[in-house]
């Protein structure tokens, strides 16, 4: 646990005050306003509200992944000074959730968003990020300002001839060679072969996005199988392992079957997380801690934060893949859009109630909402914060 016991508790309030005063500063004018700190009349004008915010929770007020990659890189990276600008910034094409998500793997070195682009070229309100966040380019690696992932097309690459930005880029067309290539360019970047790595599905996104949130905090890599089979790239990239990996497979047998669990022996040490739904899955990941390599968040106590999104919106969860890592620690757990899935309930009474008895010092804990009320109705918004609030906990 010592890894996610370094809570950034005093950024995380500032976060939250901000979204209070982004969303009061709204209240006094007629129509749809964007705080002073985006620098655009016109970006994100859509927006109402970017940001809301409840006494435990802030919600990043849209459900269109463009949009929200925006609003968390603005909620994290001010860029008023040096201090407050991104190394590097990620872009990937949303279309493929798969290479998105493995991508939040990066995050960790670029200290920077993760932002989309679309196969017509890069959206204009991602332009104006962009231009914005003015990347001071990464020390550990070669000065680097943007790096892309997976494919990129040739309108996305005029737009950034246009930018006056050093570019690098990971190629790979599919998800699993793109998976391998990013944890060869993260090796390369580091010097260093993580010892253990997440499995994921390919095909059931639902089970593999919990990764994303640990992935982008913590050196370990995502890799992917499909139900029956390992892909070449993946079998190479654990090669690299010789042997010796820790393999944390996530999703029960009918995501990933125990056949292939079977053929991933050879390749290291192999522990499966899972749950039968998506709900209990996220919690389980969330809730898992191997103490032998310090491996898993082990959230069994208040005090820490989370993410909340549906498990039907990979890109959107994604987006906020970057509050896991510079905000308060937050692995991603899954809601309903109109209702608290009873395991999810549950799990955060039981980590509140160890606190019951206790009036002043009761860790305070936090969420984020990932999109609008498409998504997570401001009634489950509500709950939420119930649910994490230690004044009713411990009355």
């Amino acid at each position: 646990m010592s890894r996610v016991k370094k809570m950034l508790a005093g950024f995380g309030l500032a976060l939250l005050t901000a979204g209070i005063l982004a969303w009061s500063q709204t209240q006094n004018y007629s129509g749809p306003t964007i705080p002073s700190a985006v620098h655009s009349k016109e970006l994100l004008k859509d927006v109402a509200v970017p940001w809301s915010a409840t006494k435990n929770t802030v919600r990043l007020n849209t459900s269109n992944p463009v949009r929200a990659a925006i609003l968390t890189s603005k909620t994290l990276w001010p860029s008023d000074n040096a201090h407050s600008r991104p190394d590097c910034v990620i872009l990937v094409d949303s279309r493929s959730w798969a290479i998105a998500a493995a991508s939040t793997d990066l995050l960790q070195h670029t200290l920077g968003p993760l932002l989309y682009v679309e196969e017509e070229g890069i959206p204009r309100e991602t332009l104006e990020e962009l231009r914005r966040l003015k990347p001071k380019g990464s020390q550990n690696n070669k000065g680097i300002d943007i790096i892309t992932v997976g494919p990129i097309s040739d309108a996305v690459k005029k737009d950034l001839s246009g930018l006056d930005y050093k570019v690098d880029a990971i190629t790979a067309e599919d998800p699993a060679r793109a998976a391998a290539a990013i944890d060869e360019y993260s090796i390369a970047v580091t010097g260093t072969v993580s010892s253990s790595v997440i499995i994921g599905s390919l095909d059931r996104a639902e089970y593999t996005l919990p990764a994303i949130s640990w992935i982008s905090h913590n050196p370990e890599a995502l890799l992917y199988v499909s139900a029956h089979e390992i892909p070449t790239a993946t079998v190479e990239a654990l090669e690299k392992r010789q042997g010796r990996a820790n393999i944390y497979i996530l999703g029960p047998e009918k995501v990933v079957s125990a056949d292939v669990e079977k053929m991933l022996r050879p390749y290291g040490n192999v522990k499966r997380i899972s749950a039968e739904d998506p709900y209990d899955n996220a919690i389980q990941f969330a809730q898992y801690h191997d103490a032998d390599t310090d491996f898993g968040w082990g959230m069994q106590s208040a005090g820490y934060s989370f993410s909340f999104s549906t498990p039907d919106a990979p890109a959107l969860s994604i987006a906020a893949a970057p509050l896991s890592h510079m905000g308060q620690h937050a692995p991603l757990l899954f809601t309903e859009r109109d209702g608290v899935p009873r395991a999810l309930t549950k799990y955060v009474d039981a980590i509140q109630q160890q606190h019951l008895h206790s009036k002043t010092d009761a860790p305070v804990s936090h969420a984020w909402i990932i999109g609008d009320e498409q998504t997570i109705t401001s009634r489950i918004q509500t709950e939420l914060d119930r649910m994490l609030d230690t004044i009713s906990t411990n009355k």
